[in-house]
């Protein structure tokens, strides 16, 4: 009878061994094929772009112009200065991301609407900390890196700058890309304050690191990027700051029938953007350790 237990519990091990590695098998060819089918894409968003067509930019302005006045008139009153999320969430440390785009304003005559809000909370900074930061945009490759390559300033008056980077987006594919925006800082108090960064200039590298590299005009160029607004607003509260950060972007539209494969693709590239410029930020506003006192000299 023991015989018989031992030798059922040991078929019963050797099935499930079996079991456990037809899973691993699996697992290995499901990802071999994700890799597979990710390379397909690549493949696809590398085919070229037209520029976007005057319907599309015009859509564009005019939703951009319903989020700067709904943005406006937030920014009239403390109490509605943010757009409400779960606070208490946030004070856990949680970084609530979500869409904001309706679907019928998604997709444009040849071009792709999106649209994002990311909020976060950063214990122990403070309004001017972060505006202090924000304004040094010599600092940005090294915070915002490796998306940020190099970042300078070309002009500045008061609240207003013009500023030039150099950016990579990294997704499968690397795209190098040169840009220049338009940044204006705000503030309703001491507590309280925002910015806008309205892209001015988008233009995609080719061979970037290179000696043959160039710069690729818009009709040229791949579409991953033609438009990028990006509102900052942000209160000084709960012993510490609120973050909280919108971007509206324009990109090349989807090709006919791959929308169920390439359309994740394409929209997680700004989620994922905006998602890493939050928590970068709010990593880079974490006090340093406290100095102590009467220590040795």
């Amino acid at each position: 009878m023991c015989g018989r237990v031992r030798f059922h519990a040991l078929l019963q091990a050797r099935r499930v061994g079996h079991d456990a590695g037809m899973a691993r098998s699996f697992r290995r060819i499901l990802r071999a094929s994700i890799i597979g089918t990710a390379l397909s894409l690549s493949g696809i968003a590398l085919v070229r772009a037209d520029a976007p067509s005057s319907r599309a930019t015009a859509a564009f302005d005019a939703y951009v112009h319903k989020v700067e006045a709904r943005l406006d008139q937030q920014h009239q009153s403390p109490s509605s200065f943010l757009a409400p999320e779960d606070r208490q969430r946030l004070r856990s440390g949680e970084v609530l991301i979500e869409k904001l785009v309706p679907a019928d304003r998604r997709n444009l005559p040849g071009a792709m609407l999106h649209h994002w809000r990311g909020t976060a909370f950063a214990p122990g900074a403070t309004a001017a900390d972060f505006e202090r930061m924000m304004r040094n945009f010599t600092s940005y490759p090294q915070i915002y890196a490796p998306q940020v390559i190099r970042s300078a300033v070309s002009a500045h008056d008061d609240d207003r700058y013009a500023v030039i980077m150099r950016v990579r987006q990294k997704h499968v594919l690397t795209v190098v890309m040169d840009t220049a925006y338009d940044v204006q800082f705000g503030r309703l108090d001491p507590l309280h304050g925002w910015s806008a960064s309205r892209s001015t200039a988008i233009h995609e590298i080719a061979d970037a690191g290179t000696p043959k590299e160039h710069a690729l005009n818009e009709a040229d160029g791949h579409g991953f990027l033609w438009r990028l607004n990006t509102y900052w607003s942000y209160e000084e509260r709960d012993g510490g700051l609120y973050l909280q950060v919108e971007s509206v972007s324009l990109t090349r539209s989807i090709p006919t029938g791959l929308g169920w494969a390439v359309g994740p693709f394409v929209e997680s590239v700004p989620r994922e953007s905006l998602e890493f410029t939050l928590r970068k930020t709010r990593e880079a506003l974490k006090p340093g350790p406290a100095t102590p006192s009467g220590g040795s000299r």
